[in-house]
């Protein structure tokens, strides 16, 4: 081979490496959400997918997948592209409340995914109908306590049934699960009373009370909601009552490669600090914040192992 041909060879040879990466500049992102729409993680993964369009100048297709407390959904990241193009919305119920539930969870949050965004701290709603014969705290547990096992809590995820849960056996009473598939059933079950209260985190649960639908007789958060500053706290009755609010987040496939995940990582925590998104974070009780890689693996960690001791303490058989 001469010289010529030696650099031609060379020259194409380049120019095929460079094709893949210009070609990925271009790949639609998705943002897979493992629960229904409506639900918290659909609303916000909506919001991160329009700043990403504008950002990257690329198409951003949310696509929601329900099933199996989420397991549906991540388990079709875990499979997908390791380079940025799928993203999954993780939840509390995905990477905390799942690992403490169940034995033989196919993925292992920790192994298979890295986090790479935050949407901030959350808060919890305790939700009842407006009409409901309690209207404090202190009245539904008495009214529990007089009557064990008559009060229904409906629970769509891994966290509204771990936190219900807790939240039982914390106040000394005994409430009745009732399994949904999705928040909306629940929701829907709660305003026509076939059930009498839902835990929910309050992106989700936002739009009930503000309308008038359902009535929050509690919360739980870090302090009082500036926009409901006479809605007390659930730790201001229960001081035991301590986990964590409603985390959502963005997770990818764990062979992602670091320049990617930062990348996304900038992106997500130029989203979650800038209006609109942060003001309407803000808004449902929710503490947006820049968040960096180590941060977030830490944060996942300490949570996870936090999580067991919830379903621990609150009695729940491990499936």
């Amino acid at each position: 081979m001469d010289r010529r041909q030696c650099i031609q060879g060379l020259a194409a040879l380049a120019l095929a490496a460079g094709v893949p990466a210009r070609a990925q500049e271009h790949k639609p992102i998705q943002i897979i959400v493992p629960f229904g729409p409506g639900g918290s993680g659909d609303i916000s993964a909506r919001m991160l997918s329009e700043f990403l369009t504008k950002k990257t100048g690329r198409a951003v297709v949310v696509d929601n997948r329900p099933g199996g407390n989420g397991i549906i959904g991540v388990e079709a990241v875990r499979g997908a592209p390791a380079d940025g193009s799928v993203l999954l919305l993780a939840t509390t119920s995905t990477h905390l409340a799942n690992p403490a539930l169940f034995t033989r969870l196919p993925y292992d949050p920790g192994r298979d995914f890295r986090l790479v965004g935050s949407f901030g701290p959350g808060s919890t709603y305790m939700l009842v109908r407006p009409d409901a014969p309690y209207k404090t705290l202190q009245e539904f547990v008495r009214a529990a306590r007089a009557a064990p096992g008559a009060i229904n809590y409906g629970h769509f995820n891994a966290t509204s049934k771990v936190t219900a849960a807790l939240f039982a056996h914390e106040a000394g009473v005994q409430l009745t699960p009732i399994p949904y598939k999705q928040v909306g059933q629940a929701m829907s079950e709660l305003i026509a009373g076939q059930i009498q209260v839902v835990f929910t985190d309050t992106v989700q649960g936002d739009s009930f009370v503000s309308s008038g639908q359902l009535r929050a007789l509690a919360v739980h958060s870090d302090a009082r909601l500036k926009r409901y500053p006479d809605l007390p706290l659930i730790a201001e009755s229960i001081p035991n009552f301590t986990i964590r609010g409603g985390f959502l987040g963005i997770a990818v496939p764990a062979a992602t490669p670091m320049a990617t995940q930062q990348q996304l990582n900038g992106w997500i925590n130029e989203a979650v600090t800038t209006d609109p998104i942060k003001s309407r974070l803000e808004g449902f009780a929710f503490s947006p914040a820049s968040v960096g890689l180590p941060e977030l693996a830490a944060f996942e960690r300490e949570e996870r192992a936090k999580w067991k001791q919830y379903v621990q303490i609150a009695g729940i058989e491990i499936q």
